[in-house]
């Protein structure tokens, strides 16, 4: 049986974009992030009673790395890392943990917290062990199972990217998801009419996690998924590129994807922490995008650009 080393650092919610980073640098390939704020207006769509979550300024967020790592002095490396980071974070009440966990038990164990959740109007994610769970009404279900390394969907950033796609998708479109983890907004766009989608990222095990997704999903035909950095060498032309991803990261592909984009075509951007909003503005406005819509939740914005000649109806238009 395979075991699993994990490090969870308790620190104040504006550090979570950087220390995830952190974390994944380090060798994880991915963070599991545990915040109270989740859980405010949580609604119980199931009959069930939730728990009472104490409100507070600092999230967990943890990071699974394999047992052949020495885990002692990646910690030490990790807490070397964070100090450096003082001087743009607050460290009030930070902490550092490691623990170990078997494969096998820590694949069931956090099962139990994924039910089914109502992302939009019509979407709906659905855990793919969950048999029992029927549709209603014009309610589309996304089977999702991400796996050790991919979040379930219902983060801020991955919702603000499915609002996004209500928004723009008319039906017939091209598109282009980029770094697209679970697969999950392959799948939805799917629903809301494109007619092809591209699906990349650069890591190999996000890849074999998306097409298992995706072959999950009704309209998977249409969904093509491989391996690749960001835009780089691609030359499909796009209705509508899709990103979710950091915004250090996203920076980097704006000028890849406006060549790419065609003419009254969007770019959608999210993942990005409320202080690099403006970086990132910057970076597509250089591109020549326009922005269009701003969605911001907490500290979250999803960016939604067009490539356009007409700045009607565009903001600053």
């Amino acid at each position: 049986m395979n075991n699993w080393n994990s490090i969870t650092i308790k620190i104040s919610r504006e550090a979570e974009e950087a220390i995830s980073a952190l974390l994944i640098e380090a060798g994880s390939a991915g963070v599991e992030i545990n915040d109270s704020a989740d859980y405010l207006n949580h609604e119980d769509q199931f009959g069930e009673v939730l728990p009472e979550i104490e409100q507070s300024e600092l999230v967990d967020i943890t990071a699974y790395y394999p047992e052949n790592m020495p885990i002692v002095e990646l910690k030490a490396e990790i807490e070397h890392k964070i100090a450096n980071l003082a001087d743009y974070f607050s460290l009030t009440g930070l902490s550092v943990t490691t623990n170990n966990l078997s494969e096998t038990n820590w694949a069931e164990a956090w099962k139990k917290y994924f039910e089914p959740a109502r992302i939009t109007h019509d979407l709906t994610i659905v855990p793919s062990w969950t048999k029992d769970y029927l549709a209603t009404g014009s309610e589309k279900l996304i089977r999702l199972d991400p796996g050790m390394a991919f979040g379930t969907g219902t983060h801020p950033t991955t919702k603000m990217s499915l609002y996004a796609l209500e928004q723009v998708l008319r039906g017939g479109e091209t598109l282009l998801d980029v770094g697209t983890g679970s697969g999950v907004l392959s799948v939805a766009a799917t629903y809301l009419g494109a007619a092809e989608i591209f699906a990349y990222d650069i890591d190999e095990v996000a890849v074999r996690v998306a097409l298992e997704n995706i072959e999950l999903n009704p309209g998977h035909e249409k969904i093509h998924v491989s391996a690749n950095n960001l835009l780089e060498g691609i030359d499909k032309k796009a209705d509508v590129i899709v990103a979710n991803i950091l915004a250090d990261i996203l920076v980097l592909m704006t000028d890849d994807a406006f060549r790419l984009v065609k003419e009254e075509g969007y770019l959608i951007m999210s993942g990005i922490i409320a202080d690099k909003a403006d970086m990132v503005i910057a970076s597509a406005e250089n591109a020549g995008f326009f922005l269009e819509t701003r969605l911001i939740q907490g500290e979250w914005n999803c960016l939604i650009f067009k490539k356009t000649e007409n700045r009607e109806g565009v903001i600053g238009g």
